[in-house]
């Protein structure tokens, strides 16, 4: 059912949940789980050159780490993993890996007290509209 799945990661905490569902999700013969870090460049547009570049290199050192630690999760549940850092608005590069890579469902992380604070005026709020594939999102609160 779903060949190639994309798990958007910010490195934040609580993310066992989307990983478990993920999981769940699945095949068990052969799915890809691509796993995408976007930095996100909103960050520091405002940034002189120098502290633009400190910053950029503080985000891809979290964004590894964060690509990294997921990918390994996936692949001791038995999961190919396939990582990515991407640069941009994060709704915007999510959706757009999701159509380069012919991305079949993705899972994301959420927070707040109900679905509407869960998806209203966050990043999956635009993933979820924009998206032209299924997108299942996980509360992480």
């Amino acid at each position: 059912m779903y060949d190639d799945i994309l798990v958007p990661t910010d490195g934040g905490e609580g993310f066992d949940a989307v990983l478990d569902r993920t999981t769940e999700i699945a095949p068990d013969d052969g799915a890809t789980v691509h796993v995408l870090y976007v930095v996100d460049d909103r960050a520091f547009l405002t940034l002189d050159n120098e502290m633009k570049s400190e910053v950029l290199e503080d985000l891809q050192a979290e964004g590894t780490d964060a690509v990294r630690t997921v990918a390994a999760e996936l692949e001791a549940a038995g999961l190919e993993a396939v990582t990515a850092i991407r640069r941009g608005t994060p709704a915007d590069e999510i959706v757009a890996y999701a159509e380069a890579e012919d991305i079949d469902v993705v899972t994301m992380g959420t927070q707040g007290d109900d679905y509407t604070q869960n998806i209203l005026g966050s990043t999956a709020e635009k993933v979820v509209a924009d998206a032209s594939v299924p997108v299942l999102t996980v509360d992480l609160s």
